[in-house]
Parts: structure tokens; sequence; C-alpha cells
């Protein structure tokens, strides 16, 4: 039996950390190898004041790097027209597949699941069910990968396949790491979620604040229960008012996503109720046209009427903006390049 053996066989990070003391590493040997990783020191760059890996360590680093690196490998490359943006599918050391987004301004989108439980009716994810959590190893592989092929990412949304809520230990772990090794500032970690009370509490008891947005697509209770069947027992005003409360802990606004439907979630009035909703908070409202998912019945609103419900909102105090999901020119959105992969396969 190795050495490495229990490095090789694990899983999460913080199964690799102690996999990594045994092998006689003290915190700053596993600092430098974590950044080593994340590509914030070159791999074989000197230590820092003269020190020196443990000879365990030093005489199997290649194998390390290699075990660390096979956590998030690229399958596909599906650049979009957008500048800079382009998403990817990536392979898991389990050969199962997950996507992640190169955004523009230096951003990355990474999945926190393999798959999704919400089943959001307009999301490609949520019709296939979840099928198993991502360890925040894997997490951090989509970070560090993106890193390698961009090295100036410097923001990472938590927006890609899966609800980070429902994967909470990992995804905590995760922001708690990239913030610690991969000089992420609090603000440029992005927590997406369709609303949690234990999601809220995890938060304020983190040391670590980093940025929320919250999936809301909707105002009418019983249309949000509808659109996003197993979304959580928080009632939308329930909900403002734990995000509200976290804008204001953070210092950062919060983001309210808001996927457009036509004739279904895109109406004046219902802008209006959203405007009166978030009076006083620090907030915005992303929209974002839905995506073509095959075989849904969802169509996109005009973009002149998108404009006009920004319009509606501006009017009103609340910062808005108008974007499109990226890639989604390649039919790129919500799990499509995992749906298709796997229908290829």
């Amino acid at each position: 039996m190795s050495l490495l053996d229990p490095f090789i066989a694990a899983t999460t990070l913080s199964e690799l950390e102690s996999a990594l003391v045994d092998l006689g590493a003290k915190p700053l040997h596993c600092r430098y190898l974590w950044r080593c990783w994340l590509g914030r020191k070159g791999w074989g760059e000197p230590l820092p004041k003269g020190q020196r890996l443990p000879k365990a360590i030093e005489a199997n680093l290649e194998r390390i790097r290699a075990k660390l690196e096979s956590f998030a490998t690229i399958r596909s490359r599906h650049p979009g027209a957008e500048e800079q943006s382009e998403r990817l599918l990536v392979t898991l050391a389990d050969k199962k597949t997950v996507e992640a987004v190169l955004l523009p301004r230096r951003g990355v989108c990474v999945s926190s699941q393999l798959g999704c439980a919400v089943g959001c009716k307009f999301c490609m994810t949520g019709q296939g069910g979840l099928i198993r959590q991502l360890t925040d190893a894997e997490i951090v592989g989509q970070v560090a990968l993106a890193r390698g092929l961009r090295p100036n990412t410097k923001k990472v949304v938590f927006m890609g396949m899966g609800e980070p809520s429902h994967n909470l230990k990992a995804v905590l772990s995760t922001v708690s790491f990239l913030a610690e090794y991969g000089d992420f500032g609090h603000k440029d970690l992005v927590i997406s979620s369709v609303g949690d009370k234990r999601f809220f509490e995890a938060l304020k008891a983190m040391p670590i604040r980093p940025a929320l947005a919250v999936s809301l697509h909707t105002v009418m209770e019983e249309k949000r229960r509808d659109l996003l069947p197993k979304a959580g027992r928080l009632t939308v005003d329930e909900l403002l008012a734990y995000a509200g409360e976290w804008g204001t802990l953070s210092g950062y606004p919060v983001q309210y996503e808001w996927t457009l439907i036509a004739g279904l979630n895109d109406s004046e009035e219902e802008m209006r109720i959203l405007a009166q909703k978030l009076q006083g908070q620090y907030a915005m409202v992303n929209f974002i046209p839905v995506n073509a998912v095959e075989g849904s019945t969802y169509q996109r609103p005009e973009r002149e009427h998108c404009r006009r419900l920004v319009t509606i909102l501006r009017e009103a105090g609340i910062v808005a903006t108008l974007r499109d999901s990226a890639a989604q020119d390649v039919d790129g959105g919500c799990g499509q390049l995992r749906a298709r992969h796997v229908k290829d396969e």
C-alpha cells in the first residue's frame, strides 16, 4: 500500500487535507498546494522563506497535481456569440458530466449538484431530477479549471446545475476555501438559491459574507409553487424578508433572478407589485428571457416588452437589468449541454 493511496482515494477537501497531514504537511504546505491548484502560484514555484515540502509530498507532487486536476476536466467547449462567454461541459472523476460557464468580466458560473430536485418547469436540469450531490472538491475543481483557462478569473457564481441550498455543507465549504486560498473577495462569491430557512441561518453563522442571488421568477404564491414545485416552504414575503436582511448584513445588493416567460410572469401589473415589495431593500432585479428548452411551450417575450418591464422598475427606484443566459446561441443554457451529451451516449 502506497502512502499516497488515502490522498488518491479522497473525494472532499477535508479528506484531501487529512491525507496531506498524514504525509507530513503543515498548514503552510497545504496552503501552497491549494494555491497552486487555484492558479495563485505555479506548480514547482519555491515556497516562501526557504521552506520545503515534506519529502513524501515533493516526491509525489505530479501525482498530487494530477489528482486535484482530475476533479474537473473539460469534455467540450462551446463559445457563445457574446465576447468572453463560453459554456463548458465538464467531466467529473466518475465520468459524469456537469456544466460550467466562463462569463464576461472575469467570472465563472459553477454547478453544485448533478441534476436538481427543485424541478423548475422552465429548466432542463430540473426536468431530469437530482442524480447526486457534488463534493466541495468537485466544485472547487470547476473554479480551478476556469482559472487554468482564464487566469484572471475573479468572480464565482453558484448558479449552474443544482440548488446550492440543497447541498449546503459542500457549497459553504467551497465558499470558505475560495475566500481563503483563491483570492476571491466576499462580494465576488455569489450564491444563488430558491430560498430555504436553513440556508439563511447557515449564512449568518459564517465569517464569510458572500453575495446572494435569489431565484424568484414571480411574486405570486400559487404561480411560484407551480413554476418551482420543490422550492421550499417560505412564502414570497418571507423569502424577501430573509433575503433583504442578508443584503443589509452583507453590505451587497441582493440579486433577484427573474426568468421572463411570455404571458406567464411578464405583466406590467406584476412588475409594479414587485417594485412595491422591494421598496427600501438593497436589491436589484436581473431579468433573463427564458431559454428555448426542447419540449417546452414557454416562449420569450418580445425584446421591447422586456425593456418596458425594466423601465417600470427603474421608474420605481429599483435597479433592474435585462440580460441573456450565457451561450444561449449554442443552446447551452439550463442543462442543455449535458442533456444532449447524455442523449448521444
